[in-house]
């Protein structure tokens, strides 16, 4: 009997020993609404991959796209209360949250590509993705989402060709009001249910870059796309600060190496996917539009006579432009 109880009470130290020596991971919950093809998607899983090499195991990022967990409006709350630790949106959307990301929605604010990333890697991106922490919102990086173009059922070549059509756009005053400063009806809907809006007519077209274009099948609906190119939006990674004070200093600086890592690999992405998408609408029908971007230049040129009535926007546009 007492070699029972021995064999016993140390079948329990053992165990107890093995229970102590398992490593817990701290999972990130990640949900974003991209297809599974697209380059943001395939970044956050290489974020992923960084994450757990740089904690040695001990972090990791599981990531649900297609809206699995709502809208990008949506997922920002969830990410606001604590119920989600991490998400990827426009700075569209989240100019709703943090007001001076309403610069980026000014149409041909950047020069070029290398100026867009020349600006968003330096102070002045990096200033504005802190500004979104007093909404429980800490940004991490931004991630290259190309120009926004019209996308309609009927060729678009110049601003007028836009009057009286309906035209989705994000939950978005500054895309809102691009789109109203050229003529069109800009339609609010969810990135979800817009391919059902096109095919019923709810609206007559919308705008965004080319890999969305083709992602969404919307080429299906709007056989038309207008490279006006009026707008460079980046998508912007961010962390819930409940999440984010939650870690320790060394676990915050593996999470935010990781996310910059996931950068670079993106981009290369972006550049493949932008050249696939373009050719792929073409082949299934698509009528490419090239027009002559002044006409458009010059219709939005009073947005930025009402967002320099804001002296804080006065201030970034001219340090934009500089």
């Amino acid at each position: 009997m007492m070699r029972k109880n021995i064999l016993i009470l140390f079948g329990f130290v053992v165990l107890l020993t093995s229970c102590g020596n398992v490593r817990e991971t701290k999972t990130l919950k990640l949900a974003h609404g991209l297809d599974v093809n697209h380059s943001v998607h395939k970044a956050m899983l290489k974020m992923g991959e960084h994450l757990e090499e740089l904690s040695d195991g001990k972090m990791s990022v599981k990531v649900y796209p297609n809206q699995q967990l709502g809208s990008e409006r949506e997922n920002l709350e969830l990410l606001q209360i604590g119920s989600l630790d991490m998400t990827k949106v426009s700075s569209g959307v989240l100019e709703n949250f943090a007001p001076k990301m309403k610069v980026f929605g000014l149409p041909f604010l950047f020069r070029d590509k290398a100026h867009a990333f020349s600006v968003l890697d330096g102070e002045i991106g990096q200033n504005l993705l802190n500004e979104s922490e007093q909404y429980w919102l800490k940004g991490l990086s931004y991630y290259d989402a190309g120009s926004r173009s019209f996308y309609t059922k009927k060729p678009v070549n110049t601003p007028d060709d836009l009057k009286g059509q309906k035209i989705r756009v994000m939950e978005s005053e500054s895309a809102m009001d691009m789109v109203r400063s050229l003529g069109g009806s800009p339609t609010p809907i969810s990135w979800g249910e817009l391919y059902t809006a096109l095919q019923q007519g709810v609206v007559d077209g919308a705008e965004n870059n080319p890999p969305s274009f083709y992602l969404s099948r919307h080429y299906e609906v709007c056989r038309y796309y207008t490279l006006n190119e009026h707008t460079m939006l980046p998508d912007v990674l961010l962390i819930s600060t409940h999440t984010w004070n939650r870690l320790t200093n060394v676990e915050q600086n593996w999470v935010q190496e990781a996310a910059m890592r996931s950068v670079g690999y993106q981009r290369e992405l972006w550049e493949q996917s932008e050249q696939e998408a373009l050719e792929a609408v073409k082949k299934a029908g698509v009528e490419i539009v090239r027009p002559d971007k002044t006409p458009f230049f010059k219709q939005v040129e009073s947005l930025y006579t009402k967002y320099k009535e804001n002296p804080e926007l006065a201030d970034l546009i001219e340090k934009i432009r500089e």
